[in-house]
């Protein structure tokens, strides 16, 4: 098994200030695509997020992380179980799932082992769903300062799997009967302060300050507030969400 990448225990409240939040019609399509509503898995959760949103749709959902500064500071839902656990050994039952979700997470896992682990632990017609999202569309000229940071300032301090998301999962191995599924958004209305403490959460920026001795925001920092005006000016952000659906046609 491939070593643990934790890229974000560090940053783990920062992580949970500085996220968008998943659409309600998201699950509420994953919950009507899934053979029965009894249980879900929720893996890599991070703050747990998806698996508050899978809560309303499903009678109990676990949620597991290898992360226990993750874990520790992820929010509590009488429905949902955490656990600290690989995802390639999760320990959970076999063919228990009726879904088992990744969000922004599945490009950090050993993908033949979880994909095993996947296989195992789903009932028969269960469903994988995995998801990632990268920049949001602001205005043209956020735009363009966020696509020099991610892309050149950040080029060289990606860990090698980041690319499957800052490629929105395209070439990411992915060996199930794969569903065409609908187009999804998040929408938030951050000011500047959340922009940057978005900024600070990825594993491309923690990189860069590891090995520079300086945040990278510092580089566009100035140009952003520029372009940004009033720093409690709260902006539309619309963020894409590149999602892969696929099912199992287990003997469970």
């Amino acid at each position: 098994m491939r070593p643990f990448e934790d890229h974000f225990s560090r940053r783990a409240e920062v992580y949970v200030r500085h996220r968008p939040t998943y659409p309600a019609e998201l699950y509420s399509y994953l919950a009507s695509q899934a053979p029965h509503r009894r249980l879900a898995w929720d893996c890599g959760t991070g703050n747990g997020q998806a698996a508050i949103g899978l809560a309303e749709y499903f009678d109990r959902v676990i949620a597991t992380d290898a992360s226990a500064e993750q874990i520790t500071l992820a929010t509590q839902h009488k429905r949902v179980e955490y656990k600290l656990a690989r995802a390639e050994d999760a320990g959970l039952e076999t063919g228990s799932m009726a879904l088992v979700t990744v969000a922004v997470a599945v490009h950090w896992f050993d993908f033949d082992l979880f994909y095993d682990e996947v296989r195992r632990t789903l009932s028969h017609e269960g469903l994988i769903a995995v998801w990632c999202y990268s920049l949001p569309t602001i205005t043209p000229g956020i735009n363009s300062i966020l696509d020099n940071y991610l892309h050149n300032i950040l080029g060289g301090y990606w860990p090698d799997r980041a690319r499957h998301m800052i490629e929105e999962y395209r070439a990411l191995p992915f060996p199930f009967e794969e569903l065409k599924v609908p187009s999804f958004t998040m929408i938030t209305h951050w000011d500047l302060f959340q922009v940057l403490g978005f900024l600070e959460s990825w594993s491309g920026t923690a990189r860069f300050e590891e090995k520079k001795g300086y945040s990278p925001i510092e580089l566009i920092q100035p140009q952003l507030k520029e372009e940004w005006g009033a720093e409690a000016t709260k902006r539309r952000l619309d963020w894409k969400l590149p999602l892969r659906v696929g099912r199992v046609h287990g003997e469970f």
